[in-house]
């Protein structure tokens, strides 16, 4: 019925704990001011509990429906969980998402040219393959070669994910050009090789202003890759593709593929909008129908002369969220660098100017590399998601213990927008 849970690390959805059942017979026993939990969906029972005694034992469910469902299972839910939630990977993000985020999440970046949004993208794909997740990456902007590369610059090797299949590109870039024998004439040994090893792992859309096939490329990746409650999808330009179409149907397309990816099959879109004039257009006015938005600026008054990057995750819809201004840079082999400004001590200052001073916080990016495991199954602590978040026990129903589910109540009071 679902994944068994994750024996590496045995830590449950959301930073909840699972600890050892109170109650009779081993079930779970009362909480503080409730009636325990229900010994098939392990959710807390707010009324009077429905009742079933089978091979001597008694158990508690939370309505008749939970009571049906554990007759006619052989596993039931060993933990309390909500919908699965997952860290990024990237530092920040994960610093303002101590949730993670919801797997049925589609999230816009909205960004400006000069913050490196194709890093990012990168850096959220790595970190899916890395552990253990396929991804797909859409491109609008650049051919497969240069979706390659900027991983390659980043000192990221993807080769073997892409011979493997766990990293797949949609291409939708290399429709416009006539000739496409002559582009691949003309490129050096190293761009040849990259090109010639993404091969087998791109998907050419032959016009992607025709909707249809472009939503049935996506639909085939996924369905090929068992693509259902795992890995990521990545889209690197919704503004891109908003100039291919007229917006009444880029409006329908984006809905559907949110419908019918990330709600139906609980795998997180991430889609990139640069802001170029008017931030009101599209896909800027999606704000009402993302689940989350994550901004990048560029601000000069921090540091004069230069233009510092900074990232805040807004909005996500379902889990407590931080919205705070880090600054950031991209750095070969390490991916996200946050930063922190110092002012001077008054002795260095010349009396009507205050220095300033950048220092990477390395120790800020424990969440970006924390979720780079050479286990695929080891997840970072607290940061919620992991396949144990939906864990089922073997064998007939039976209350396995209680959940201390303090976080979760303090978690749920502070949240600002409902789950989906």
């Amino acid at each position: 019925m679902a994944e068994e849970p994750d024996a590496a690390t045995g830590s449950p959805a959301d930073g909840v704990t699972p600890t050892r059942g109170t109650g009779p017979h081993g079930g779970p026993g009362e909480e503080s001011g409730g009636r325990g939990r229900c010994d098939y969906c392990r959710l807390p029972v707010p009324g009077d509990p429905v009742v079933a005694e089978r091979d001597g034992h008694r158990y508690t469910y939370c309505c008749a429906a939970c009571r049906e469902a554990a007759d006619d299972a052989d596993q039931v839910f060993t933990q309390f969980h909500g919908c699965r939630r997952v860290p990024t990977g990237v530092a920040p993000l994960d610093e303002s998402l101590p949730q993670g985020i919801p797997r049925n999440s589609f999230v816009l970046l909205t960004d400006l040219a000069g913050t490196r949004t194709e890093s990012i993208q990168a850096e959220l794909v790595w970190r899916a393959l890395r552990r253990g997740e396929p991804a797909v990456f859409v491109s609008f902007l650049e051919p497969p070669m240069s979706v390659v590369q900027e991983f390659v610059t980043l000192d990221w090797n993807v080769l073997p994910y892409l011979e493997s299949g766990q990293l797949q590109i949609l291409d939708c870039f290399t429709y416009r050009l006539e000739n496409r024998e002559r582009m691949y004439d003309r490129l050096n040994d190293w761009n040849a090789f990259l090109s010639e090893t993404a091969a087998d792992a791109t998907t050419q859309v032959r016009d992607p202003t025709e909707l249809g096939e472009l939503h049935n490329r996506i639909d085939d990746l996924l369905e090929d890759r068992d693509m259902e409650d795992r890995g990521v999808v990545v889209v690197d330009s919704l503004t891109e593709f908003g100039s291919l179409v007229q917006p009444v149907q880029a409006y329908d397309f984006l809905k559907d593929v949110r419908a019918e990816v990330c709600k139906s099959r609980f795998v997180p879109i991430y889609a990139g909008a640069t802001v170029t004039g008017e931030d009101q257009q599209f896909p800027h006015d999606l704000n009402y129908m993302v689940d989350g938005i994550v901004e990048l600026n560029l601000d000069e008054e921090l540091v004069e002369g230069s233009l510092m990057k900074q990232i805040r995750v807004r909005k996500m819809s379902g889990v407590l969220t931080l919205p705070k201004w880090t600054l950031y840079e991209y750095t070969a082999g390490e991916g996200i660098v946050t930063i922190e400004l110092h002012e001077g001590p008054p002795e260095e200052s010349d009396g009507s100017q205050q220095g300033a001073t950048a220092q990477q916080g390395a120790g800020q990016q424990g969440a970006g590399q924390g979720s780079e495991q050479e286990d695929p199954g080891q997840q970072p602590d607290g940061a919620g998601g992991g396949s144990a978040g939906d864990g089922f026990g073997q064998g007939p129903p039976a209350g396995s213990g209680a959940v201390d589910d303090s976080r979760t109540e303090v978690s749920d009071e502070s949240e600002n927008d409902d789950p989906e």
